[in-house]
């Protein structure tokens, strides 16, 4: 199941259908994996709370994940975790990248879960395997290629 919460209104202000943009992009990148995860559309100045609390980092990022301990309760399906998007941050990165909000925020929905699930990307070889992965989610969902310049996630996800 994905739960998604909007705390910044600016979120459905610019992208009135973005709740369903992010659950069709998790559900993507969940692909068979059964679990929740709960998004939280929030401000740049959340984000930034966040960052500088549990990554040392402060300053807004575009996405953060946050896995959760695996835990199994017996009729449940696991908590894999949560995302925490910046609105600020990826509205001004879709419009410097040219992208539509939509695309940009799929995009991150994909990354974010990706590294739910255990993705990462700080060695080159899973830099590689996690972009392979995140081109063919996003082209199935209709999204271009984002690496194809030198766009680059700035997230901390």
């Amino acid at each position: 199941m994905i739960e998604v919460e909007v705390e910044d209104e600016a979120w459905t202000r610019d992208l009135p259908e973005v709740v369903a943009v992010v659950d069709r992009a998790a559900t993507a990148a969940l692909g068979t994996v059964v679990g929740d995860v709960v998004v939280l559309l929030t401000d740049d100045a959340a984000v930034r709370d966040l960052n500088a609390r549990f990554r040392q980092r402060d300053r807004p990022t575009n996405v953060l994940s946050f896995p959760a301990a695996a835990m199994m309760i017996p009729g449940q399906a696991p908590h894999l975790g949560d995302l925490v998007l910046a609105h600020g941050v990826c509205a001004a990165e879709a419009v410097a990248q040219g992208k539509t909000l939509a695309d940009h925020l799929t995009h991150l929905t994909v990354h974010g879960v990706l590294h739910l699930l255990g993705r990462d990307h700080e060695a080159e070889i899973e830099a590689e395997t996690m972009e392979a992965e995140e081109r063919s989610l996003l082209v199935s969902l209709g999204v271009a290629d984002p690496y194809t310049s030198d766009d680059q996630l700035d997230g901390d996800a």
